[in-house]
This record gives C-alpha cells, sequence and structure tokens, in this order.
C-alpha cells in the first residue's frame, strides 16, 4: 500500500503533535521540518483539526496541538481522513478474467491483512517506537514501518481468522 503525500503528512503532524502534548506547534515548524510547504501541511492540518484529532490556537503562542486518544487512535483511523484503503483491481479484459479473479482475491487479502495491521498500531505504539532511545526526526519514518511489522503476523493471523470465518461463495 503506497500512502498519498497528504496522508503521510498527517501521520507525521499527528505523531510531532503527539510527542509534545499540551504544547502549541506552530504549522511551520512542522511543514519545515518535512519539506512541505505551510499553506499545504495546512490544508491537511484543517481535515485533522475537523475530525477533532488536533486543535488549532490563533495568536500569539498559538498552533496546533494534540486532543486525541493516543492510545485509541490508529494510523488506520487518520488515513481513512485522506483516502479509501480499500481500491479495487480495475476491471479486467474479458480473456484475462479468470486471471483476474485469482490476483484479485489475492490482492484483497494482502489489503485485508494491511488494514488489520493499520487498525492495530496506535499513535502511543509509534511514540514508544520512537522513545527506545532515537530522537524522534530521526526515528519518525523508521519507527512507523518498524512498529507496523511487528503488529503484522498478529495482524495476518486476525485476518486468517475472519477470511475463514467467510463464506468463500
Amino acid at each position: 500500500m503506497k500512502l498519498q503525500k497528504n496522508t503521510l503528512l498527517a501521520l507525521y503532524s499527528v505523531l510531532e503533535f503527539a510527542a509534545r502534548p499540551g504544547e502549541h506547534i506552530p504549522a511551520s515548524e512542522i511543514a519545515e521540518k518535512y519539506g512541505e510547504s505551510a499553506h499545504h501541511l495546512a490544508k491537511v492540518l484543517s481535515e485533522l483539526v475537523r475530525a477533532r484529532i488536533v486543535e488549532s490556537v490563533r495568536g500569539v503562542g498559538g498552533g496546533y496541538r494534540f486532543i486525541g486518544n493516543a492510545r485509541r487512535l490508529t494510523l488506520l483511523n487518520v488515513i481513512v481522513l485522506f483516502e479509501d484503503p480499500a481500491q479495487e483491481l480495475q476491471a479486467a479484459p474479458d480473456a484475462a478474467s479468470a486471471t483476474h479473479d485469482a490476483l484479485a482475491r489475492v490482492l484483497a487479502e494482502i489489503d485485508q491483512i494491511a488494514l488489520a495491521t493499520l487498525g492495530s498500531v496506535t499513535i502511543a505504539t509509534l511514540l514508544k517506537e520512537i522513545g527506545r532511545g532515537l530522537r524522534a526526526e530521526e526515528a519518525l519514518p523508521g519507527a512507523l514501518a518498524s512498529a507496523v511489522r511487528r503488529r503484522a503476523p498478529r495482524a495476518a493471523s486476525e485476518a486468517e481468522d475472519a477470511a475463514a470465518s467467510v463464506d468463500p461463495a
């Protein structure tokens, strides 16, 4: 699964804000850190404000701060604000329908595993990963991947159990 630029910016922003709870962080600070324009980031942050994950405070000493619950907010909760993670495979030519159907089934299973994993990794989990002796600015992208890898076997097992309970017809 390849995440869009806005989705990644949202995840990075949420992690930055949640790592510094109660602190108002200027959007320009996040934008500069991730090499993005403050104007573009403001659009992403406005969606996070609408979702009540962060709040915006205007004026001197203003900025954004995390108001979500880091123990309950998952990566999937943030991702679905910006994209549809359940995209389907494009229709195949008639001659390739059996091949297409087989490939679509495998890709759908992979998507289920990915969604289960993303739904099981919380912001708190990633913050713990970041805190394991690494500075946040160095650890954030690696921590995201590491936390997802650690959760993947359990999520895969859960997805297999769910798939086994579904009638294949």
